[in-house]
């Protein structure tokens, strides 16, 4: 009975075994692209709302097969060696297969309209947080879109911030423009996790205009004799962060920005990506407690068996 008993519990053993071996690796649970400005990921690639914009299809097209999630245009290992890993002309797609076609030269693909010199407001969704370092990145004026976008494009980050409030599914940041920028140009986002080891990289189109020059006052009428002559107001003075400074996180509790930072857009759908995960792994878990069951039911099954088999064979003890 001991050697059926062990029988039993090897089959049963090899069920779990074939359970287990079903099972993929469990998938990193980072995620995230800039959604304002929006990002050729968010506009084009799977769950973005202007897939079916001609640009989008080009980029399709010339990518070759359906392109990856919006928010899952990571490389691994990078650790800060983005110039040496990731290579000229293909830094929109991050050097990956499946996003090569967002590396497309092209002047229509969808661009956020913004002011030289101005504040912007960055939102870069979290559909699935992580700390990390965020690095921000401008073409230069020499910048072409009709080329493909290199490395000598954007020279030194434009801002860097770590670990920027999360809010309303997405990450907040603020940075200013340089005033030297008009016409189309490259927002060009680096995000490098601390606590995965996955770097994101992302393009942002942005059409700068450049800056108003406030309309001359037209000449005051002369006072008349009698009047008093009206006091001039103390002119009001106003500091700015100059060009290039560290970008800053837009923090509630210190107070609200001049622009008020947009509203998450519905279309993401943020917490897509973390349900998916969560759906498949269930199904894992189903799949994989069907094969116990049928491990173990089959053990018991060999074990009745055996015991049957053992009865009709022993010798029969009763009188004779």
């Amino acid at each position: 009975m001991r050697s059926v008993r062990r029988t039993a519990a090897l089959a049963v053993a090899g069920g779990i075994a074939a359970a287990a071996s079903l099972l993929p690796a469990a998938p990193a649970l980072a995620h995230g692209t800039p959604t304002t400005p929006v990002s050729r990921t968010a506009a084009c690639a799977s769950g973005g709302d202007r897939a079916g914009s001609p640009v989008c299809r080009a980029a399709l097209d010339a990518n070759g097969l359906p392109f990856g999630r919006f928010d899952n245009l990571r490389v691994p290992g990078v650790g800060g060696r983005d110039r040496q890993l990731i290579p000229d002309g293909r830094l929109c797609s991050g050097g990956l297969p499946d996003f090569r076609g967002l590396d497309l030269p092209r002047d229509d693909w969808p661009a956020t309209k913004v002011t030289a010199g101005a504040t912007l407001e960055v939102a870069y969704a979290g559909t699935i947080p992580h700390q990390g370092t965020f690095r921000l990145y401008l073409t230069g004026r020499e910048y072409d879109p009709a080329k493909r976008l290199r490395w000598d494009d954007l020279g030194s980050p434009l801002a860097q911030v770590t670990d920027p409030p999360l809010r309303d599914g997405a990450y907040r940041m603020s940075v200013r423009l340089p005033k030297d920028r008009t016409g189309r140009h490259v927002l060009y986002t680096v995000w490098e996790t601390s606590s995965t080891p996955d770097t994101y990289y992302s393009c942002s189109d942005l059409v700068i205009q450049g800056a108003t020059a406030p309309a001359e006052a037209a000449p005051a009428a002369p006072a008349a004799p009698a009047a008093k002559p009206a006091k001039k107001a103390a002119p009001k003075v106003t500091r700015s962060a100059e060009p290039g400074a560290v970008a800053t996180p837009v923090d509630a509790q210190a107070g609200k920005s001049a622009a008020a930072p947009p509203a998450r857009e519905s279309w993401l759908r943020p917490a897509a990506a973390e349900s998916e995960d969560k759906v498949q792994l269930g199904h894992q878990i189903v799949v994989a407690a069907l094969i116990v069951v049928l491990g173990v039911a089959a053990g018991a099954g060999f074990l009745r068996l055996r015991a049957a088999r053992t009865r009709r064979e022993a010798p029969d003890a009763g009188p004779r």
